[in-house]
């Protein structure tokens, strides 16, 4: 059996209760004609997320719901790896953060546990699944490498993004362009694949 597609005038959930994350999506989204609406403003609860990697948890959530709306549902479960830290705070990024979602805190965090460290090196990753409500789901992983700095600069983004600059830039993701961060984010690698295998 092929995979699905959505195509334009088709109502998507996107999975999210995160307005940062859900933006992203909306722009990425709006070219293609779907009727968008985030989880949140249909009601629905997030689920515990209690996978152990970045595909389980997005997963999850897509599942979780295209069940609760009969609607496909697009979820996004992402975050940065840093090498210093042994790949931490994963699939914990946002746990960082707390339960404000305070990130400036969570940068502080990042930047004590290096604790000098040489290795500035990190990755952000974004696996997207879409499941539908029949039971099918496709999943897509993006990865972006670069560069952790200190401290943080610029206001755009949301997450991490002041503190990371991607690999061949000289600028964070918290001061780059919104318009060049969609081509080069490890969203918009993601997104790219998804758009390849379900976009019409």
């Amino acid at each position: 059996m092929g995979q699905q597609r959505l195509k334009a005038g088709t109502r998507l959930v996107v999975a999210t209760h995160n307005k940062g994350k859900l933006a992203e999506m909306a722009d990425l989204l709006r070219p293609f004609g779907l009727d968008c609406v985030s989880a949140g403003s249909l009601g629905v609860a997030e689920p515990d997320e209690t996978g152990v990697t970045f595909e389980a948890n997005a997963e999850l959530k897509a599942r979780h719901t295209a069940k609760a709306t009969g609607l496909p549902s697009l979820a996004d479960d992402s975050g940065m790896c840093a090498d210093g830290l042994d790949g931490d705070p994963g699939v914990f990024t946002a746990n960082w953060a707390g339960p404000k979602r305070d990130f400036a805190r969570a940068m502080r965090m990042v930047e004590a546990a290096l604790d000098g460290s040489a290795d500035r090196r990190a990755k952000f990753v974004s696996v997207l699944t879409i499941a539908w409500p029949e039971g099918d789901v496709a999943t897509f992983r993006g990865e972006v490498h670069g560069t952790l700095v200190w401290p943080p600069r610029g206001n755009r983004g949301f997450g991490y993004d002041p503190m990371f600059m991607p690999e061949g830039h000289t600028v964070t993701f918290g001061e780059m362009d919104p318009a060049l961060k969609h081509t080069i984010s490890h969203r918009a690698v993601a997104f790219a694949k998804f758009k390849a295998a379900c976009l019409a």
